[in-house]
């Protein structure tokens, strides 16, 4: 490892350490308020691009996979310990994603984008039907001893294990055979890449962190009902945050996840009616004025620096 990196890393550990430290100072209750959906929309947002990124399919089932991580939570908190709560809800969306990836990442474009967008409202339906018909409620309290201090350090956990995972997978095998089918999936093919069975493998990676966040976050809420814990909003939310950022870098979606989340928290409680217009709005902007995202544009302004210093171009 080269000096470099080291540095680097670091400036990382430095900076998760600096995090973990925000709810021990005096007085932050409105720190926290902010620091805490940051830190949920980062682990969404980054396990989201892992999947994105590479394969430029648009995944709108994040939802999805959070509310079945919210559901886990909330249907045995009563009987089964949380550790293993967490870990059922990650094994529930390997196997939601890995079901959802066999069946439509054949499909491309907006087939799989539609598709992904109905599972959440599919499954939300699907509990509420259960709930209405067996359980005579339309919701699930999750009470426990919790606090928001806790769930805040759970998330900087999964925050440095969704980097770290990121990291390995770009400098592995799967890593490298993603950017062959992101650049042409024909000539994948013709190099022998099984790129159906890469792409499910990653969308599992991705629904796996999603419903842990889920069910992370569950205690958070005391009560949670199917329109709240499946919420296309939800998904939109990640998507526009990681596009913002940047996808084809591992910390591009932060840099979208801070500002849009700070600026989120405005436009919610000064137009609560118009946030779905809004979302809309945002996602045109972003997609037609900077498709490669902040972290994109930046590096192409400093290539252009390069370029325009005298003596560039000499050989």
């Amino acid at each position: 490892m080269r000096f470099s990196d080291y540095c680097s890393l670091t400036l990382v550990i430095g900076l998760f350490i600096l995090a973990a430290l925000l709810p021990l100072i005096p007085d932050s209750d409105y720190l926290m308020s902010l620091a805490l959906p940051i830190a949920m929309y980062t682990v969404l947002a980054t396990s989201w691009a892992l999947f994105s990124g590479p394969t430029h399919y648009i995944s709108l089932a994040t939802g999805a996979f959070y509310g079945v991580g919210a559901y886990v939570v909330g249907t045995g908190i009563e009987f089964i310990p949380y550790p293993v709560l967490l870990l059922i809800a990650g094994f529930s969306g390997i196997v939601l994603a890995g079901l959802v990836g066999i069946a439509t990442l054949r499909l491309s474009g907006v087939y799989f984008v539609i598709f992904t967008l109905g599972l959440a409202e599919l499954i939300r339906q699907l509990v509420t039907w259960i709930q209405n018909n067996f359980t005579g409620s339309r919701g699930l309290y999750v009470l426990t001893d919790i606090t928001e201090n806790y769930i805040y350090w759970q998330l900087i956990a999964l925050t440095a294990l969704v980097f770290l995972v990121g990291w390995l997978i770009k400098r592995s095998r799967l890593g490298f055979a993603l950017r062959i089918i992101g650049n042409d999936e024909l000539v994948a093919g013709h190099c022998g890449i099984n790129s159906a069975g890469c792409k499910v493998i990653l969308f599992m990676v991705s629904g796996c962190f999603a419903a842990v966040v889920g069910a992370v976050m569950a205690p958070r809420f005391t009560y949670i009902e199917p329109s709240m814990a499946f919420s296309p909003e939800l998904s939109f939310q990640v998507v526009i945050m990681a596009l913002l950022g940047g996808v084809h870098r591992l910390w591009g979606p932060l840099v979208g996840v801070i500002p849009f989340t700070l600026l989120w928290e405005v436009i919610a409680s000064s137009f609560p009616t118009q946030t779905v217009l809004l979302l809309g709005v945002s996602f045109l902007l972003i997609v037609y004025f900077i498709p490669d995202g902040v972290v994109g544009r930046l590096e192409d302004l400093v290539k252009s620096m390069r370029l325009a210093r005298p003596g560039s171009n000499r050989g």
